[in-house]
């Protein structure tokens, strides 16, 4: 097998890509919070969509002008139901999650389960941009709600 680029030395734990994939900010307004980190604070804006399964409305802005280093997302509901519906209503706008890329998200998720960590999803489920994600617990993540998503 030959060795992996993002990780020549093998240091990784099985399955982990070894890099955040994403910084998640619920918003109440997408097109108030795209003129904030877009128009204000000059990050390029890659792609909005919507992800009406989790009642939401997303858009992903670059970290960087190459798109290599991650994203901001953000999360505007779409009607007063759904997750980040509720966060809003019960914490206000601001930082939800963070998404950390896997390369494999059942592995991952079988290693966090057998250090017992409380999981929210227990196998993969479809997210925005066609990736699987998955979330641990924010009581397992120091009060952090930790995406592992590929």
């Amino acid at each position: 097998m030959s060795p992996d680029h993002n990780d020549p030395a093998g240091l990784l734990p099985p399955g982990a890509a070894g890099f955040v994939d994403h910084i998640g900010i619920a918003v109440a307004d997408l097109d108030e919070g795209i003129a904030l980190y877009r128009d204000l604070l000059g990050l390029e804006l890659e792609r909005t969509e919507e992800v009406p399964r989790e009642n939401v409305r997303v858009a992903f802005l670059k970290l960087d002008r190459s798109g290599a280093v991650g994203h901001i997302e953000l999360l505007a509901p779409m009607s007063n139901e759904g997750a980040i519906a509720a966060f809003i209503a019960r914490k206000g706008p601001g930082l939800h999650h963070i998404a950390v890329a896997a390369k494999n998200i059942p592995m991952m998720l079988d290693r966090c389960r057998e250090a017992g960590l409380k999981l929210i999803d227990q196998e993969p489920r479809p997210g925005a941009g066609g990736k699987q994600v998955a979330f641990l617990h924010p009581k397992s993540g120091g009060g952090v709600l930790i995406e592992v998503c590929a």
